[in-house]
């Protein structure tokens, strides 16, 4: 395999969500694992301004997820809190109920490398919102833990 060019990071608002309400803050991102080829799990980069988070805090039944901190640090919000520095790395396996996101409460930008499985279905829970994203081939639709319907927020 020849050396992968990195293509230009794109830029997020991060801004309000209907379903959410609040937004993570801005961010940057390049899915390298795309620019690879590669179908069996992703590989992104991940740039975190000071007052920005990664997601909102979720878990995964069926895909394992994995964090590097490259540059920078952030906390990392589960049931408690711990902080990552460059160099540290932390990580969930598929179907462990254990809610997380990054938190960048620093000064300084941070990157992370985020690697995590590539499922063809699968559902990811929101627990601070009472969501659960399912996806699958025919599309990704948010229902309650109850499976009930969800209605954006106006």
């Amino acid at each position: 395999m020849p050396k992968i060019e990195i293509p230009a990071w794109t830029e997020g608002s991060g801004g309000a969500n209907a379903l959410f309400g609040e937004g993570n803050g801005p961010y940057a991102e390049v899915s390298v694992g795309d620019v690879a080829g590669l179908d069996q799990f992703g590989v992104r980069l991940e740039r975190l301004p000071p007052g920005s988070r990664s997601s909102y805090r979720h878990w995964h039944e069926t895909e394992d997820e994995f964090v590097f901190v490259l540059s920078g640090e952030v906390m990392l919000v589960e049931d408690t809190e711990t902080l990552l520095r460059a160099g540290e790395a932390a990580g969930w396996r598929a179907g462990a109920p254990v809610a997380h996101c990054l938190e960048n409460r620093s000064a300084e930008d941070a990157t992370i490398l985020v690697v995590g499985t590539r499922a063809r279905s699968g559902a990811v829970h929101y627990l601070d919102h009472d969501l659960v994203l399912h996806h699958d081939e025919t599309g990704r639709r948010f229902v309650r833990p109850d499976g009930s319907p969800v209605e954006p927020k106006d």
